[in-house]
C-alpha cells in the first residue's frame, strides 16, 4: 500500500507494519498519509475480520519526526501535522482533523484492531497505539505522553481514549511531566492490556482467535463497545437491544450456535453484517 506501511491479508487477518525502521517508525508526511490510506482501505475491506498493528525494526513508533521540531526551531511555525491550508480546527475526516486520523481510523474501524507495541511508543507513537483496541506490550518498552517536551499538547485523538483507560489524575501528571515510563509500568496504570515477551506473536494469536468468532458478533460489539462509552444507562440499555436484534437469528448466529453443536470450523459469511438504524 505504501513504502511506509506494508500489509498482509491471510485468513481474514490484516498484518499491518510500520515500515521506517531506520528511523524507528516515527511520523512524517509520508507516513501520516500511508496511514490513514492503509486504514481507509482495510475498513472497506469486509474480509477483514481483526488488524494487527505493529513497527518494523527496534520500534513501535518514535512519534513525530524530529525535522517537524527543527521546522519549528527554525522559524517556521504552524502545524505539521495537516495541510498547508488546513486549520486544525478542520474537521476532514468525519470528527478527526488529518493529525487525529490516524488514531482514530483504527477506533472507528469495522473490526477489532489489535497493537503489538515494542521499543518505544512517544508522543505521537503512543497516541498511535491508544486507537486500537486491545494493546499487548513488551514489559520493557519506553513509552510517553511527551508532547509537553516540545511545548506541545496531546491532540492526535488520543485523549478522549485516556480517560477511559486510567485515572484523571494520572493522565495530567503524564501529560504535564512527559515523564516516560514502562510497559510494565503501563500495565499497572491501565495503558497496555497485556503484558508479553513477544507482543506480536501473541497479538497474531489473539487474532486468530476473534477471526474464528462470528464476524457480525465481533463488528457488532465493537460498534456497541464505541457508542457505550459515554452512554447513559437508558440508551446503553437501547443499544445493546439495537444490535442484538441485527445479529440474532441471523445466518451467522445460526452458523455460530451449529459449528459449537456439530464440533467443526464454522464457514461465516463476511458480507451479511449491517450496523442497525437507531
Amino acid at each position: 500500500m505504501s513504502d511506509r506501511v506494508r500489509v498482509e491479508i491471510k485468513d481474514h487477518i490484516a498484518d499491518v507494519k510500520l515500515f521506517r525502521a531506520d528511523k524507528m517508525n516515527a511520523l512524517d508526511n509520508d507516513m501520516f498519509n500511508a496511514i490513514i490510506e492503509t486504514a481507509a482501505e482495510l475498513d472497506a475491506n469486509r474480509n477483514v475480520r481483526v488488524v494487527v498493528l505493529s513497527g518494523e525494526g527496534r520500534a513501535f513508533c518514535a512519534g513525530l519526526d524530529t525535522s517537524n521540531f527543527k521546522r519549528t526551531a527554525s522559524g517556521n511555525a504552524g502545524p505539521s501535522t495537516i495541510g498547508p491550508d488546513q486549520s486544525l480546527l478542520d474537521r476532514v475526516y468525519g470528527i478527526s482533523n488529518r493529525a487525529q486520523q490516524p488514531i482514530q481510523a483504527w477506533r472507528q474501524m469495522h473490526c477489532p484492531v489489535i497493537a503489538a507495541v515494542h521499543g518505544v511508543a512517544f508522543g505521537g507513537g503512543f497516541q498511535l497505539a491508544l486507537g486500537p483496541d486491545i494493546r499487548i506490550v513488551h514489559p520493557e518498552t519506553k513509552m510517553s505522553i511527551m508532547e509537553a517536551k516540545w511545548g506541545l499538547i496531546p491532540d492526535m485523538g488520543g485523549t478522549p481514549i485516556m480517560r477511559g483507560l486510567v485515572g484523571d489524575d494520572l493522565i495530567r501528571e503524564l501529560t504535564y511531566t512527559a515523564r516516560i515510563f514502562n510497559g510494565t509500568q503501563a500495565k499497572e496504570y491501565g495503558f497496555a492490556t497485556h503484558l508479553s515477551e513477544t507482543p506480536y506473536d501473541d497479538a497474531m494469536a489473539l487474532a486468530r482467535e476473534i477471526a474464528a468468532r462470528s464476524p457480525s458478533a465481533v463488528q457488532a460489539s465493537k460498534l456497541m463497545l464505541n457508542k457505550l462509552h459515554d452512554a447513559t444507562v437508558a440508551e446503553a440499555l437501547i443499544t445493546e437491544a439495537a444490535y442484538q436484534e441485527a445479529v440474532i437469528g441471523k445466518p451467522n448466529q445460526v452458523e455460530a450456535v451449529k459449528s459449537q453443536l456439530e464440533q467443526r470450523p464454522a464457514d461465516y459469511d463476511d458480507t451479511e453484517w449491517s450496523e442497525p438504524r437507531m
